[in-house]
């Protein structure tokens, strides 16, 4: 037993160890095309057959070592293996690109192996589970734990026709950092340096050339991304995974946060198991994509999950297969199915003095305000990639600048709750017919502190339908979320027209993302009739 491991089992609250571990280091697994990747096996010292869980990671198989001890420790077999291109692996990473080939050659390594029983399970959060996807419609897989991920990464790169820069940016310093600086990356995530020089990075203009200011050096996978990867079906269709979403799929536990960047897209993939027929489990909570409960969640829960479904031991499976929290009253629920029961939708529309009123949208008049991409509205919180800043914040610093709208309601006479996506409707004009559009819903207390709960941008162009009078009527959902408005509380939306750098700034021109350097100022005109917010709430029962 490790120190790791050990502290993994009090901090996390893991079941009894059963066994000691075996650990063979840096076994070498030939690709087809000759492709060393380096792979680590961890063995339960004890007699018997004992399932197998697979995890493939681009970050170093040193980070993850804990982990797989620690499930070794309880009786499974583990294969940890650092992706094409990263840590010790050979080759080039192109993220995406080989991980179904190098993970079906890895399945058919484990099937040969004389401890192998047949029974198979994939883990692990973000990129790996993307690895899952790519080879789940193998035969062998008997269970998968997903988490903060998805089989469709195109959406999750261009959400609604913009680009996810922030995501990307800050993940190409963590990739390359910790191939080349392991341990000083370390150090720089968790003290705010991959923000920084992501707000750094993310000024430089074009694009194509963020990559040096990121990390010293032209970077292949980021440079080819925008040459080939926008607006390039044929670059996405091998690399999109949902098509192996089927009736076939192993048994699925989800598991994400509601300010996770990627949680409607793992919803997504839930519903269409369920709509096979499935019964997946998920779990949600007001965790970021990197937070530290959602990790101690990941390892707790995989074990129980991974016992059910390869040992048969559903001690501790609960019986209901989703559980949500629900922020603002901070409290977990538990349910059939997600969503729990088809909501009330209310809707809010803007009344007089930024005012939000519960009617039919008639207001007459507009606000307006001038989007300057030299100086872009900023990004605050929420659903994004970040060590520091991630998740509900104080909005004030967002809300305080003219390029900004908010329109608020009066105080809740009664709780408000809400399960599910909100839905947007925005009528506006702009003075350039490229635009973006960033709706954020907000809960402000009786004190005044406005955090964020959910949000989502849609980008406009010439091919948008315009209205006679050259105006837009544009409709939008937020991202997820399941949040209780408190008595007393008021509901606020924030529309502007950014959020930087976690989407690239909208420049106002048609030149490619990746080699504009045109700056063109946006006068924005939003209309009050017609624009509002549906919410879908739910009667707590």
């Amino acid at each position: 037993m490790s120190l790791r491991s050990l502290m993994l089992g009090w901090v996390d609250k893991l079941p009894p160890r059963l066994n000691g571990v075996r650990t063979h280091r840096n076994i070498p697994l030939t690709m087809a095309d000759g492709v060393v990747l380096m792979t680590d096996h961890f063995a339960p010292k004890a007699k018997g057959s004992h399932p197998t869980i697979l995890m493939r990671l681009p970050y170093g198989r040193s980070g993850f070592a804990a982990i797989a001890e620690a499930y070794a420790e309880r009786g499974f077999n583990v294969v940890l293996q650092a992706c094409r291109g990263t840590e010790k692996s050979g080759g080039e990473f192109d993220p995406l690109v080989n991980e179904r080939a190098d993970g079906l050659a890895t399945l058919a390594w484990i099937k040969a192996q004389s401890w192998f029983d047949g029974r198979l399970g994939l883990s692990g959060p973000s990129y790996l589970g993307y690895a899952q996807w790519a080879i789940s419609d193998a035969p062998e897989i008997s269970a998968m734990a997903t988490k903060v991920t998805t089989a469709d990464f195109r959406s999750v790169v261009f959400p609604s026709g913009a680009f996810h820069l922030g995501l990307w940016l800050s993940w190409l310093q963590v990739i390359e950092g910790l191939r080349e600086r392991p341990l000083k990356t370390a150090t720089t995530m968790f003290s705010g340096g991959i923000e920084r020089t992501t707000a750094k990075a993310s000024m430089v203009l074009p694009l194509l050339e963020a990559d040096v200011a990121a990390v010293g050096r032209a970077v292949p996978f980021w440079r080819r991304w925008f040459e080939e990867a926008i607006g390039n079906d044929r670059f996405w269709d091998s690399i999109d995974h949902r098509h192996r979403l089927t009736e076939a799929t192993a048994p699925v536990h989800f598991m994400s946060g509601w300010y996770d960047f990627m949680i409607d897209q793992l919803l997504a993939d839930y519903q269409r198991l369920v709509s096979l027929g499935h019964r997946p489990y998920l779990t949600i909570g007001t965790w970021t994509h990197i937070a530290d409960e959602l990790q101690r969640d990941n390892l707790r829960e995989t074990l129980v999950w991974m016992r059910a479904k390869l040992m048969g031991d559903h001690a501790g499976l609960r019986e209901k297969p989703v559980r949500i929290h629900l922020s603002g009253i901070n409290e977990w629920r538990e349910f059939d199915a997600y969503p729990p029961a088809p909501p009330t939708m209310r809707s809010w529309g803007i009344g007089a003095d930024r005012q939000l009123v519960e009617t039919i949208g008639k207001a007459s008049g507009s606000d307006r305000y001038r989007y300057d991409p030299a100086d872009p509205t900023p990004n605050l919180g929420g659903a994004i990639f970040a060590f520091t800043g991630a998740g509900p914040v104080d909005n004030a610093l967002r809300e305080n600048r003219a390029d900004v709208l908010s329109y608020t309601s009066a105080p809740l006479p009664d709780d408000l709750t809400v399960i599910g996506q909100a839905q947007v409707s925005v009528h506006a004009r702009a003075s350039v017919p490229h635009a973006d559009f960033f709706l954020r819903l907000c809960d402000v207390s009786p004190a005044g502190l406005s955090t964020n709960i959910a949000d989502g941008l849609i980008r406009v162009t010439p091919a948008t339908p315009v209205e006679p009078d050259a105006s837009w009527r544009l409709h939008f959902t937020l991202h997820a979320t399941a949040h209780c408005f408190k008595t007393g509380h008021r509901l606020r939306l924030q529309v502007s027209s950014g959020a930087h750098p976690r989407y690239a700034r909208n420049l106002g021109t048609d030149e490619p993302v990746g080699e504009a350097r045109t700056l063109v100022a946006n006068d924005v005109e939003v209309f009050r009739q017609d624009t509002g917010i549906t919410l879908p709430v739910y009667t707590p029962g």
